[in-house]
């Protein structure tokens, strides 16, 4: 299957959180849009392996996604080395995405940084022919995306450019929700973190506004981009 726009992350959770508004919006256009998970977050203080595979899968419900998988790296301690960027690369040339989006360029969470660099680096090599990579005992071609973007977690990263994401912030929420074991609930017995508040939905409800609100968009979504964008119309931007 090609994908449209392939979405890595180092934690479930983490794409729903940075741009669930983005790929629901796209998905409604008709684009396929898949999200590998590069770890299972199994050192987070609450829930389980078991429980986050399920809430992955319910989020990828609403969100409609094409295709999820998770690459089981150790989450905290995978490293941007030969092993680790072999297995990124065969996702990249299983599902040919146009578009990659990947963890921020800097974030609280070292796994976020790490993540974004990981995929990143497997961005460029995927598309040198002396590299090479099976899947199910068969040759891959090489394949590079027309571009790479870091999408902005907690911490504020300057977006290169935001998404409008207004009729989409009800759905991006309902994914998010979908991880009850790691975010607020009224009578959970699991350890309080930081984005377990009954506060954080507020968090991220001002961070989508304060992103929209240069653009006059209610709503939206940032990207960081080490690569330049290009219009085909100066009039199309907002």
């Amino acid at each position: 299957m090609k994908l449209d726009i392939l979405v890595f992350a180092a934690h479930p959770d983490d794409a729903e959180l940075a741009c669930g508004g983005t790929i629901a919006k796209q998905v409604s256009m008709g684009h396929k849009v898949g999200i590998i998970d590069l770890t299972h977050g199994e050192l987070s203080s609450r829930g389980t392996v078991e429980t986050r595979k399920v809430e992955a899968q319910k989020a990828a419900d609403i969100l409609g996604l094409s295709v999820r998988e998770n690459l089981g790296f150790r989450d905290g301690f995978f490293e941007i080395d030969e092993t680790h960027l072999l297995e990124v690369i065969k996702k990249i040339r299983q599902y040919q995405p146009d578009i990659v989006l990947c963890n921020a360029v800097d974030d609280r969470h070292p796994d976020h940084k790490r993540g974004g660099d990981l995929v990143e680096r497997a961005f460029f090599l995927s598309g040198l022919i002396k590299i090479e990579t099976t899947i199910d005992n068969m040759p891959q071609l090489i394949w590079r995306p027309k571009k790479l973007l870091h999408y902005i977690q907690e911490k504020y990263n300057r977006p290169d450019f935001v998404i409008d994401i207004t009729d989409f912030l009800d759905v991006k929420f309902e994914s998010i929700k979908a991880y009850s074991s790691q975010f607020y609930q009224k009578n959970s017995n699991e350890p309080y973190t930081k984005i377990s508040g009954e506060g954080y939905f507020d968090f991220l409800k001002s961070r989508a506004k304060e992103l929209g609100s240069q653009c006059n968009f209610e709503y939206a979504e940032g990207f960081v981009s080490k690569m330049q964008i290009g219009l085909d119309n100066i009039i199309d931007i907002k």
